[in-house]
Formats: C-alpha cells, sequence, structure tokens
C-alpha cells in the first residue's frame, strides 16, 4: 500500500510539491543504464514524489529524465540548474546560459521547465547581473515558469534580498544549520520557496574511516565533532532522524533526495509518514550545533 505524501505550497510559486523530492545527481553520474533508471524514475513518481529536481552538469541525467518520464510530464514539476555548461562551470554570459536553457528543454522532453536555478555561481557573477537577466528573460519568454538560485552563504543572502527569485536551493541537515539562522528567516519572509539540498548530509554515517570523496569528508568530519546520540543507533534511524530534522526546519519546504534504489521512494515516504520530529528532538540537534559547530561550518557546494 502507498503511503500518502505530504505536500506544501512551494512559496509564492503556489506549487504544491511533496516534502520528499527527486534528486538526479545520483542518477546521472552513477551511469546506470536508461532501463534501470526508468525503474528509478517510475517507482518514484509512483510512490507519489511529484518534485524532481535536476542539472545540466548531472551526467546524462537531464536525457535520461526525458526518456524515461517525459510521458508522465503532466505528474511532477520539473526544476534544473544551469551555468556549468558542458559540464565546466565558468561560463555565466546571457548567450551560454540562454542556451543551456533552450538544451534542457530538449534533453528533458518538454516545453516549459517549473524552475531554473543558478547553479552555485559566485556572488560577483550574480552582483553583474548578465546571468540574474538571462534567466528572468527566459522566464518572460515562457520557457520557464520560476527562477532561483541553488547555493549558500553570501550568495544565498544576496539572492533573497535581490528579490529577483522565486526559488532557493540550500544545504539544510543536521551537519549544516548555518542558514538557518542567517537566511530561511528572510527567505520565508520574501515569500522564497525553499528546496532543501543534501539533507542527509550525503549519509556520511555510513562510513567507519573518513571518506576520500570531497562531498563526504566534510560532513563525516562535522558529524564527528557533532556526535549526536541518534548517530549511533540504527542506520535507518538515523536516516530518518536526519531527514525529518530537516523538514522540521522552519521556512524548508521539500527535501531532495537521490537514490538508485527503486524501492527507496517508499520507504522514505513511510519514514516521514512520522510527520516533523517532536520539538524536544529538534531542539536538542539545534542546542548541539550552537555548541559544538566550527564557525566556518558553511554548506557545501
Amino acid at each position: 500500500m502507498t503511503t500518502p505524501m505530504e505536500k506544501r505550497t512551494l512559496g509564492k510559486t503556489g506549487m504544491k510539491v511533496t516534502t520528499l523530492g527527486f534528486g538526479a545527481s545520483e542518477m546521472g553520474h552513477g551511469g546506470m543504464p536508461l532501463r534501470a533508471a526508468a525503474q528509478l524514475l517510475n517507482r518514484a513518481l509512483d510512490a507519489g514524489l511529484n518534485l524532481i529536481d535536476t542539472a545540466e552538469c548531472y551526467g546524462n541525467a537531464e536525457d535520461t529524465i526525458g526518456q524515461a518520464i517525459g510521458h508522465r510530464r503532466q505528474e511532477y514539476y520539473l526544476i534544473t540548474k544551469c551555468g556549468h555548461l558542458n559540464g565546466f562551470p565558468g561560463d555565466w554570459s546571457g548567450a551560454a546560459l540562454q542556451h543551456s536553457i533552450e538544451n534542457s528543454l530538449r534533453r528533458l522532453r518538454t516545453d516549459v521547465l517549473d524552475g531554473v536555478l543558478l547553479h552555485s555561481c559566485d556572488l560577483p557573477v550574480l552582483q553583474r547581473g548578465e546571468a540574474v537577466a538571462a534567466l528572468a528573460q527566459a522566464k518572460a519568454q515562457g520557457k520557464v515558469r520560476f527562477i532561483g538560485y541553488s547555493g549558500d552563504g553570501e550568495e544565498a543572502r544576496w539572492a533573497v534580498d535581490s528579490g529577483v527569485f522565486d526559488l532557493l536551493e540550500i544545504s539544510v541537515s543536521i551537519a549544516d544549520q548555518e542558514a538557518i539562522e542567517t537566511v530561511l528567516p528572510q527567505a520565508a519572509a520574501r515569500g522564497l520557496g525553499v528546496i532543501a539540498k543534501r539533507p542527509l548530509a550525503n549519509a556520511a554515517w555510513v562510513h567507519q574511516a573518513a571518506p576520500a570523496n570531497h562531498y563526504h569528508r566534510p560532513y563525516w568530519e562535522r558529524l564527528r565533532q557533532l556526535d549526536y546520540d541518534f548517530i549511533h543507533g540504527p542506520t535507518a534511524q538515523i536516516g530518518a532522524t536526519a531527514l525529518r530534522f530537516t523538514l522540521s526546519v522552519p521556512g524548508v519546504h521539500t527535501a531532495i533526495v537521490g537514490s538508485t534504489r527503486p524501492e527507496r521512494w517508499q520507504q522514505n515516504a513511510e519514514l516521514l509518514a512520522a510527520g516533523p520530529l517532536p520539538r524536544a528532538e529538534y531542539d536538542a540537534i539545534r542546542s548541539r550545533w550552537h555548541e559544538r559547530a566550527g564557525s566556518d561550518w558553511f554548506g557545501q557546494r
């Protein structure tokens, strides 16, 4: 029996998205055969997920999504990220971003994208305005419904304060709490739809020794210092607590999770059926962060 999944209104966009979204990075970079990826994506939709988050630089993710579930396009909201043309960051010109959006539309087999986000560009890029203008133009042309920024720190604060964007994708997890105080309150005040990335802190707790992967190691090191009581429990329970924490944070509307296992979506839906963390558990995690977090513990790109 499928567990119903909670939906929340994604800020001023008005989109009613499931609290659990599909993040396509792991699938795109993992070299999954199309048949397996199609099973994964269709099982996600069958489990009730209605938000797909991808990017032009996630390997073959956009092509795979288009081929595998393009025929079910009316069942999900589709968000992609731009700025890493051909997989390499650096070209934030208006022409490059317009080309990127056109390519994403083609690969994803859709006439319109529900959201396009600038993918972790630096503050000077945002301040110059050309990249922001390119997204605004795509929105005016009807190619994109809503525009946003994906990133952390001072860039995320600028994006929120600018008043230009509809969406913000930002790091929020048991090991990434800086934004809870420095960004999310203002994002809520401006009505931005907030998508939490890496809500499971890359499941760094599964590693007994420090992982070599530069995406995982910072979280592994942080969790060792934070040493939450629940980190020493069963792996499934750790994941449930971590995910429920992120979705208990005020201002967070949805959390994107990646997987290559089709059965994972229904399992995660069942974990979330318990609802937000009890206030005492949530407060304990926040207190431990305030006690032990380093001053340089910013969101990971």
